[in-house]
Order: structure tokens, then C-alpha cells, then sequence
């Protein structure tokens, strides 16, 4: 349901505020006076034994003389996104827990404020107003019809920000499907009307084509499930004036058992979110569509289960990837960087000027970053650079990592020309980043995002779902970049 937009450079009457039930001020400093309830804010903040210098840190909530409810907030200039992002969530989720029809935002502030908080407040809003995938025979659904936006004027039409929200949902909603209604064929049934929708180019690599061709490091993943229906799908789209040519990658496991090498029940709850990377190549896929974007973008997601079975593969088992190397499985549960193997030879065939991989890949990712930011590996200084920026302006915080050649000595096979990994683990996230650099062709620049921050208990920045659909603003950040460049 599209939710309306209303713009008012004006500060409204005290008649027509009271009008809305569901209120929230957003000033850009303590100097700010509060036009309307200012005794009212400041009795409360005397009971909850606070002073208005608090509210740069913690919103406070208050009941309105007509029955209505207003959530206030400081958001300094010096805030960075996440910052911003963070104390607008939590600013509006009072609001969010009533369900309502209206939001009005009051922006108090210089434009330069105004137009940083206007564009946090109205995303916060817009990606927590969706409803994500739910069974439950009593449903509870967002009713949110009308955000209202006063103090300031916009010279955009907030475009950005809803092709954004738009990835943003698109990519939870996938990966909150449960795994039993989105298996790799169904997933697939989904690409395709995905394309019809957005007029763009889809070819779809099944397992016997990919198996003439001798992508071995993917067959070995796919061959483990009944059916045989994993897969690498190529969306492409392809504008006449495009200046620029990006691949986004995408891991797509829609269930992750961990093989013959089992998950405990503990670590494999959850695992049909092993996809998240193949949703957030989808979600800035389609944002770029939304914004047409002069620039020519590959979106490859390798679609696949992780099963055990009696074709899995096994510990020990030498199998030859798309680009002719040998190698050697280690660990059956380190099934993304063999299916994102032969897909990024694929890519990397296609010579784009930069290439996007996106996965849910290691542990270790998580235990050095947390859950709370997600690590950057390239071939590239400068594009690590470049991601770095990228996360500081979306708001999706991002950690580079050295992709140093010294590490390949872990990875030498006595049998193979490679190691998958090692049966260890320490320092996986590393080890994976240069296993997954062999097997890009034609030297292309490339970078590499492990989504340690997929996922975090209560929400992450500006998303109050525990699936936080972290990456499609970073990448779209970056790609704006790299294209401006």
C-alpha cells in the first residue's frame, strides 16, 4: 500500500495539530522552543527526573491534552547517520505501537538540519510501516496511510528514499519467508516474475547447464537436494545511455543444514536467512531500476540448499570450479564460498568496472565485527576506502579487512590446487576472502561484503525488525559513488 507524502515549509496552527493523534518534534538543538505542549514536555520531563539536554540521547514520549501522543527529540547536526537513524527509531516506535493512520514530523532547525532529519525521519517511518512475512492465523497489520512533513521543504522528491525503503523491504521479505515456501524453485518462480515486473533481461543457469559447463564448486553444493533445482540466476539491466557497468552477487542457500558436516539445532535455526546476501543484491537491484540509474548492472544470485544426502559432498572430495581449479573440501558447512565461487567467474567474464558480492559467509565475521556492522574485503585499496564512506553516509556501518596474499599459505592443498578452508577456522572470514579472490578472471576490481549484521535482536540503525535488510543502503551508497565518480 503506497503511503502518502504532505510537505508544509510552515509550522502549522495550534487547531490543525491537535487534529493528528500521532506527533513527532524533531529539533536540531536545545535552543529549539517546542511550539506547542511545552509545559506539558516539561512536566513530564520533571516527573522522569530529566532535563531537555537528555533528549539528545533518549526520546521521551508524551500524552497530549486532545488525546493524542508526541514523541520528542534532539538530533544534533553532528550526529552521524547511524547515530541519527538509531534515536529516530527509537523515537518513533512509541508512535509505531499504536498503529496509526496519520504521522505528522515537526522539523525545527536550519535547512541544513531540517533536510539531514526530514530525510532520517521519513525512512524511519516508511521502513518500519511494512508488514513482513506472517502465519499467524491472527494477523496484525501496519495501517499507516499518511506521513505529514512541517518545518520544512524538500527540493527532492524524497525518490532516493523510497527506492531505498523499497530494497530495503524487499530484501527482509525474502529472507523472512520460511525455507519451506522458499525453496530454490520457488525462489526462482519469484526471479522470473521479478523480471516481468521490471522489464529487465533474466537467464537462469540450472544444474545441468551448469554441470556441462563444469562448474564443479557449485554442482557439488546443489547436488546434495531432491530436487535438483538450485541454480545461478542472472537479472540484468541495461539502460541505452549507461556510462557505467556494475555485478552485484548475491549467496543464496535458502537452507543451510551445514552438510554432512551437521549443524547443532542451536546454530541451524534460522538458517533459511543463509539467502540474505542474494536479497540484498535483489533489494539495490531494484532500487537502481526505481531511480533509472545511467549505468548497466548484472545481478547474479547463486541459489542453492546445503542438504545432507546421498550425492552431498563430502570432507576430502577434489572437485574442478568453473575456471579450471582443483579443490579440496575441508568443512561441508562452508557451502556459500563454493556456490559464490563459480558465480563470481561468471560475473567477472562479463568485464564489469566493479563487482558487488553480498553473504551471509562466516562466524568469524560476526565474532570480529558483532552484529552491529558487517566487514569489507577488496582488491582494491580505494574501494575499500570508497566502502567505508559508503557505510558512514547510509548508516550501515562497515569494517575493512586486509585481503593479504601471505594467507594463502593456510589455504595449500596437498591434493588440490586449493583448500576450501581449514578445519580450524581461525581467522575464516580472511581466509575466505582470498579463497573466494581466485576465482575472479580478467583482474576486475571487486568487493567483497560479509553480512555479520544480517540479523540483531531488536533491530539495527533505523529497522526495529530483528531481520535488518542491512547492506541495500550501504550498496546503493556505494554504487552512487562509483558511479559519480
Amino acid at each position: 500500500m503506497a503511503i502518502n507524502l504532505i510537505q508544509n515549509a510552515a509550522i502549522p496552527d495550534e487547531k490543525f495539530i491537535t487534529s493528528d493523534k500521532h506527533l513527532l518534534f524533531v529539533l536540531s538543538h536545545t535552543n529549539n522552543t517546542l511550539p506547542y505542549f511545552a509545559a506539558t514536555l516539561d512536566a513530564k520531563l520533571q516527573r522522569v527526573k530529566k532535563t531537555i539536554t537528555d533528549l539528545k540521547t533518549t526520546p521521551i514520549s508524551i500524552e497530549l491534552p486532545h488525546g493524542g501522543t508526541a514523541s520528542v527529540i534532539i538530533i544534533p547536526e553532528s550526529l552521524t547517520t547511524f547515530e541519527r537513524h538509531t534515536l529516530m527509531r527509537k523515537a518513533i516506535s512509541p508512535l509505531m505501537e499504536e498503529r496509526p493512520e496519520i504521522i505528522s514530523v515537526i522539523l525545527l532547525g536550519d535547512a541544513t538540519a531540517c533536510d539531514k532529519n526530514a530525510c532520517a525521519a521519513y525512512y524511519t517511518i516508511l521502513v518500519n510501516a511494512v508488514d513482513l512475512p506472517s502465519h499467524k492465523k491472527e494477523k496484525t497489520q501496519c495501517l499507516l496511510k499518511t506521513v505529514k512533513l512541517f518545518g520544512y521543504q524538500a527540493p527532492h522528491d524524497y525518490a532516493y528514499v523510497r527506492a531505498r525503503v523499497a530494497g530495503n523491504t524487499l530484501c527482509r521479505q525474502l529472507s523472512s519467508t520460511p525455507p519451506n515456501l522458499l525453496t530454490p524453485a520457488m525462489y526462482r518462480e519469484t526471479l522470473n516474475a521479478f523480471a516481468q515486473t521490471h522489464g529487465c533481461q533474466i537467464t537462469t543457469f540450472d544444474m545441468a547447464t551448469l554441470k556441462t559447463m563444469g562448474a564443479g564448486a557449485f554442482v557439488a553444493v546443489g547436488q546434495g537436494s531432491e530436487p535438483q533445482d538450485a541454480a545461478i540466476v542472472h537479472l540484468r539491466y541495461a539502460p541505452k545511455q549507461a556510462k557505467k557497468h556494475i555485478a552485484l552477487i548475491g549467496k543464496g542457500i535458502c537452507f543451510d543444514t551445514g552438510g554432512h558436516n551437521l549443524k547443532p539445532a542451536k546454530y541451524m535455526i534460522g538458517m533459511h536467512e543463509d539467502m540474505n546476501g542474494s536479497a540484498v543484491a535483489l533489494g539495490i537491484f531494484q532500487a537502481a531500476i526505481a531511480l533509472q540509474w545511467s549505468v548497466k548492472i548484472d545481478c547474479w544470485l547463486a541459489i542453492a540448499q546445503n542438504h545432507i544426502g546421498p550425492k552431498a559432498f563430502k570432507q576430502n572430495d577434489v572437485v574442478t570450479a568453473l575456471n579450471g581449479m582443483t579443490i579440496e573440501i575441508v568443512h561441508t558447512d562452508a557451502e556459500g564460498r563454493m556456490v559464490l565461487a563459480d558465480t563470481l567467474t561468471l560475473a567477472s567474464r562479463e568485464k564489469p568496472d566493479v563487482m558487488l558480492d553480498f553473504a551471509t559467509l562466516t562466524g568469524s565475521m560476526h565474532t570480529a565485527v558483532s552484529d552491529r556492522m558487517s566487514g569489507v574485503m577488496a582488491n582494491r585499496p580505494e574501494l575499500l576506502c570508497k566502502a567505508v564512506g559508503a557505510g558512514n553516509y547510509s548508516g550501515e556501518r562497515v569494517v575493512g579487512f586486509p585481503l593479504e596474499a601471505d594467507f594463502d599459505e593456510e589455504l595449500d592443498s596437498q591434493i588440490a590446487d586449493i583448500k576450501q578452508c581449514t578445519i580450524e577456522g581461525a581467522g575464516d572470514h580472511l581466509l575466505a576472502g582470498r579463497f573466494l579472490s581466485k576465482f575472479i578472471e580478467h583482474d576486475v576490481p571487486w568487493l567483497h561484503t560479509d553480512l555479520a549484521s544480517y540479523s540483531r535482536k531488536g533491530g539495527l540503525g533505523a529497522v526495529q525488525s530483528d531481520t535488518t535488510g542491512f547492506g541495500v543502503g550501504f550498496g546503493l551508497a556505494f554504487l552512487q559513488a562509483f558511479i559519480d565518480d
